[in-house]
């Protein structure tokens, strides 16, 4: 038995898919980047008339995206403390891993609770962002 969970405050799906899914204990979230909720806006990135990124700020986008990560964790009864992996997906990581990595470790400064993660690079993400989370939770 699974339950779909979709946030009301963050960013609508880019496709047809929940914001996430429990199954038992665990959460599974799709994809979160840093859009805003009700917006094309993405923190952090200028675009040009062609919607291709003309520059970003990866740490407005981390910011952002962590924040999204929240709002759907508190949407599914969960939280920040429940993470337990999470998948970065970077279109830029000798660029960006050393911005990254310092912001992540402000967000998870206990190193007893710190969740299991896997940095990887990709050449595009579905819309024009540097940066997408994929997280694993308990509930």
């Amino acid at each position: 038995m699974s339950e779909i969970i979709n946030s009301t405050q963050a960013p609508e799906p880019v496709g047809p898919y929940p914001h996430a899914r429990k199954v038992g204990n665990l959460l599974f979230l799709s994809g979160v980047g840093p859009r805003k909720r009700g917006s094309k806006e993405i923190p952090g990135v200028t675009l040009d008339e062609n919607r291709n990124i003309v520059s970003y700020n990866m740490e407005e986008q981390c910011h952002s995206v962590f924040k999204n990560v929240k709002h759907i964790l508190e949407a599914s009864g969960s939280r920040w403390e429940n993470l337990i992996d999470i998948t970065v997906y970077l279109t830029h990581m000798k660029d960006d891993f050393a911005v990254f990595n310092k912001i992540y470790a402000t967000y998870f400064p206990d190193k007893d609770t710190q969740p299991c993660r896997t940095t990887v690079e990709v050449n595009a993400l579905p819309t024009p962002i540097a940066i997408e989370l994929k997280c694993i939770a308990i509930v």
